[in-house]
């Protein structure tokens, strides 16, 4: 089977680009993809930790200024908390600026597909004001750097992380025989989330093969993963249920470390065949196709049973079958997908992007996103974006895809590029007829670029 760069690039990669050649091979996506993280290192995003430290300083500041409500102290500690806040906001539009310029500037944009897929797959957020801008760093910290390892590895990094904690209410869960249930503490009892989420999007998927009775001894034996003042990991063993648990017929506990539990449980969901098929399938799903080739979802799932679920050779798999490399372009770009590979087209500056104002950046970039049905960083809920076309493509969504792509280039790039050269270094072979007919047809440059970047063929991979 011939290996087909500008396909790879529009359905496995970031999108064509005038700059950047597109990959000549399946081993050049996975060589690159175990090598440097260049753009990491070139376009930084703050790490979690970091992040988790301003969270810190920002309720310090929320509670000074209450405690100086009415006070002669009230004026400065309110400056206080607004400077503080507007500093935040501002480094959420520079990491998304940052993110951006990934898509943008990268020779391996097959990895920043996998992070978007894989952020997603495990999605998380904060939920309330100190933590909503912590989505970037959890991606940036826990998800990044395992996307080229081990699936059980990428598991326990997110299950264990704790805005995923803190997301699902895990930190507040007690066992209903822990010492904080006795003392009658203050917290939610059992709480199912997270053993829930795990066995039913993590792991084995929905209509896996575990019932009530598995979410609820996985939830009791997670008991006890919390998260500090200082939101970092920790265990309370004073909040884990006592004794063992059995989940999907294998007993976990008696006397061993709970901690020590809790992965070996994480870990053999990881490799159960239930976990292969569910992730092959999602991938499948996300890179080929709403309907993928059944064969093309077994031969990922052997693969990744094979490997013990070495996520490369798992990629490798998907690579390397026939079904992958249909020569229609199928699945619609979600609209961060959409606006990112726009920008990778028009060969948008690193010096334009960051020469935007945050108010700029975000009525251009991040604000867009929303009309267009993915609020970036805010998913309706743990299953994250939906990966069905006809999520994508509703009238509200198409026509603000149109009112971007007429509006945004403009000022994006000067001047705008030839429309024909345009369409061909955006679209590659896909150039059809149609949108070059579009492009001659045009009144201006600004509409013939709009016309060639909303167009179906642009708009799918």
């Amino acid at each position: 089977m011939q290996f087909d760069g500008d396909l790879a690039e529009i359905r496995f990669g970031a999108g064509l680009s005038p700059a950047v050649a597109p990959p000549a091979s399946r081993e050049e996506m996975l060589s690159r993809l175990q090598g440097p993280d260049e753009m990491a290192q070139r376009f930084p995003v703050s790490r979690f930790e970091d992040a988790v430290a301003g969270a810190a300083t920002f309720r310090r500041l929320r509670r000074k200024r209450r405690q100086q409500d009415g006070k002669p102290g009230y004026e400065a500690a309110d400056k206080a908390f607004k400077e503080f806040r507007r500093s935040q906001n501002l480094a959420r539009f520079g990491w998304h600026g940052q993110r951006l310029l990934r898509h943008v500037s990268t020779r391996d944009g097959f990895r920043e597909r996998l992070v978007l897929f894989w952020a997603d797959h495990f999605t998380a957020q904060g939920k309330s004001g100190p933590t909503r801008v912590l989505a970037a760093p959890y991606a940036e910290s826990v998800i990044r750097p395992h996307v080229s390892g081990r699936f059980e590895d990428l598991l326990i990094a997110a299950a264990t992380s704790p805005l995923m904690l803190m997301y699902l209410d895990q930190n507040r869960s007690a066992g209903p025989g822990s010492r904080a249930a006795a003392r009658r503490e203050r917290l939610s009892g059992l709480n199912e989330n997270l053993a829930r989420e795990v066995l039913e999007l993590h792991t084995l998927g929905v209509g896996g093969p575990y019932s009530q009775t598995d979410v609820r001894q996985l939830a009791e034996l997670f008991t006890g993963l919390s998260v500090s003042k200082g939101a970092k990991f920790v265990f309370h063993p004073g909040m884990a249920e006592p004794g063992a648990e059995t989940v999907l017929g294998k007993t976990y506990g008696g006397g061993k470390p709970q901690v020590e539990q809790v992965l070996s449980a994480l870990r053999d969901l990881a490799r159960h065949p239930a976990t292969a098929q569910h992730i092959a399938r999602k991938l499948a799903v996300h890179f080929v196709s709403d309907t993928p080739d059944p064969a093309l979802i077994s031969h990922v799932a052997a693969r990744f049973q094979d490997s013990g679920g070495d996520l490369v050779q798992v990629y490798a798999a998907l690579l390397e079958h026939p079904a992958a490399w249909e020569p229609q372009l199928r699945n619609v770009k979600p609209p961060f997908d959409y606006v990112a590979s726009a920008c990778r087209a028009l060969a948008v500056s690193e010096a334009r992007v960051a020469g935007f104002r945050p108010g700029q950046l975000n009525r251009l970039l991040l604000a867009p996103l929303t009309p267009m049905g993915q609020r970036w960083e805010f998913s309706g809920g743990p299953d994250g974006w939906p990966e069905e076309d006809a999520a994508w493509v509703t009238p509200q969504a198409l026509a603000a895809r149109l009112r971007w792509a007429m509006a945004a280039p403009r000022r994006l790039v000067q001047p705008l590029p030839d429309p024909r050269g345009f369409a061909s270094a955006a679209l590659g072979r896909f150039a059809n007829e149609r949108v070059m007919f579009a492009a001659r047809a045009a009144e201006t440059e600004a509409e013939a670029v709009g016309l060639i970047l909303s167009s179906p063929a642009f708009q799918r991979r």
